[in-house]
């Protein structure tokens, strides 16, 4: 899933939709740094979490 992920992207935690939409702040192998709306930069492995995407934002 990662290398599908670019910084400016925007998506959401499957397991804590209270989040908020995050954006994607950067890409380093499996792990992901996105800042939520309601919980900060959080980095998250994607070998564990799959992001989901929100196209067009």
């Amino acid at each position: 899933m990662a290398q599908l992920l670019e910084p400016g992207m925007f998506v959401r935690h499957p397991t804590q939709p209270d989040w908020g939409l995050g954006q994607v702040q950067s890409v380093v192998g499996d792990r992901v740094t996105v800042n939520f709306e309601e919980a900060g930069k959080v980095v998250v492995d994607t070998r564990v979490i799959n992001l989901d995407w929100v196209p067009g934002l």
